[in-house]
């Protein structure tokens, strides 16, 4: 593993790690909101056995700028901006929840860059009543006003979003979190039987697969890329 590095892309700095050679074929991991890309070190290692990893942290979050400028299309685009910014052509993607919606928007918005994707727990885009958002008291690694301007874009989506997963042409693994996820499950479901081709697992261990069940997530997602 690197220490953290940076690079401009889209106007701003994104602060990434690298695991594994640099001649394997490029492997990028996108993470949930509020995370970051220390979230990923558990797996990211194993992942890199054939693979040259790159988990960044997202706009608003981490060692990443904070610009106060914040949407789901914004971190989409500054994610193709990163892979130009390291000469990164067609890439395989993991995204966890968040990340994952950023993933699908990459995907379905440019099927040249995107060879295979995975997602993780990710939500259907489509309305949905959640709990109040309440900020923590305790200190931040991300900017509120992050939080405040996406979680209305998970909450109430794009109807637009939707539709597009038809239009995704990587091999995609959906992976659902089971019944102790507080993503319904036949919504994540429903997002494999859009994506075409997609294949369908359940790793019953929560919304955090990677983090709760590792050895199990790195077994199927490795497997899948092979």
């Amino acid at each position: 593993m690197t220490d953290h590095a940076k690079v401009r892309a889209n106007g701003i700095g994104i602060a990434y790690r690298t695991y594994g050679q640099d001649d394997a074929p490029p492997l990028i991991l996108l993470h949930g909101l509020g995370e970051g890309m220390a979230d990923w070190d558990g797996v990211a290692g194993a992942l890199a056995a054939g693979r040259h990893v790159y988990a960044p942290d997202l706009r608003g979050h981490g060692a990443s700028d904070w610009p106060g400028d914040y949407g789901l299309e914004l971190m989409r685009d500054d994610v193709l901006a990163f892979l130009d910014a390291l000469s990164l052509g067609t890439v395989d993607v993991i995204g966890h929840s968040m990340g994952g919606v950023v993933a699908y928007l990459l995907a379905a918005g440019r099927p040249d860059r995107v060879r295979t994707l995975v997602l993780e727990d990710v939500p259907l885009p489509v309305p949905r009543e959640p709990p109040p958002l309440v900020r923590p008291e305790e200190p931040l690694s991300f900017d509120w006003a992050m939080v405040e301007a996406i979680r209305p874009q998970i909450d109430h989506p794009d109807p637009a979003w939707l539709g597009r997963l038809g239009r995704i042409t990587a091999r995609t693994l959906v992976i659902g979190g089971g019944p102790d996820s507080h993503i319904p499950q036949d919504r994540v479901a429903e997002m494999a039987r859009r994506i075409p081709g997609a294949a369908h697992v359940t790793i019953p261990a929560g919304h955090l697969v990677h983090e709760n069940a590792p050895d199990a997530f790195v077994r199927e997602v490795a497997a899948f890329l092979s």
